[in-house]
């Protein structure tokens, strides 16, 4: 059984809610003893520039975004940023904050090519 799992988030700022929950759920299977993955695509590669994590915040019962997120981190999970979608945005690596790294589609389709399961916010 394949002990991956995968969380893609396609919004930030636009829709703070869905990032929010995505980041819940990804730490939900960290916790779960999963491997897991969160692929930022679109406008949620906003989330991984520094600074910008800290603007989201959906107010009770839910933790700030930012904290969510270095939680994830802190806790062995690997986030991967669209490389196309940071490009159209201007976004540059030397803007990212530690713990993220670009990447193009072809890892999120290996993951699921692999049997992982994925689920989109």
């Amino acid at each position: 059984m394949n002990n991956k799992f995968c969380v893609s988030i396609i919004n930030s700022h636009k829709n703070p809610d869905t990032a929010t929950v995505g980041f819940v759920v990804a730490g939900a299977a960290l916790g779960s003893e999963k491997e897991t993955t969160i692929f930022l695509s679109t406008d949620a590669v906003w989330i991984a520039v520094k600074g910008e994590a800290e603007k989201i915040n959906i107010g009770e019962p839910f933790k700030p975004l930012k904290e969510l997120l270095d939680s994830f981190i802190e806790n062995g999970g690997k986030i991967l940023a669209c490389t196309p979608c940071l490009k159209t945005r201007g976004i540059t690596e030397d803007m990212l904050i530690d713990g993220v790294t670009p990447a193009g589609g072809a890892i999120l389709v290996e993951l699921l090519a692999e049997g992982t399961p994925c689920i989109t916010y």
